[in-house]
């Protein structure tokens, strides 16, 4: 995934999402200007489509929803989400894997 930006914070890491919401197909879409493309079936009303994003990004990250939050951009389509205890270089990898981009 050429150019995602996944950056280390002291507790975790931080991924750049840009975020389609009421998709019918939720998933990985690829990686448009730094960001991670994620396609939720959610609507964005009421904080649904972060909550969701939320979840799919954990799901993808084989991590429990607890450990991925919501940074900046809650009324965005572009979001900075974090992921707490892992570094940067693990996340970049699962999301690599998941997407299956060489």
């Amino acid at each position: 995934m050429t150019g995602l930006r996944v950056r280390s914070f002291s507790g975790g890491a931080t991924v750049e999402v840009r975020l389609h919401p009421r998709s019918s197909r939720p998933g990985i879409a690829g990686v448009r200007e730094g960001a991670l493309e994620l396609r939720v079936g959610a609507p964005p009303v009421e904080g649904k489509a972060n909550e969701a994003a939320g979840k799919l990004l954990a799901t993808i990250l084989g991590l429990p929803p607890s450990r991925v939050r919501l940074k900046s951009g809650a009324k965005s389509r572009r979001k900075v989400f974090m992921v707490e205890g892992e570094r940067a270089d693990t996340v970049l990898r699962r999301l690599e894997d998941a997407a299956e981009i060489p």
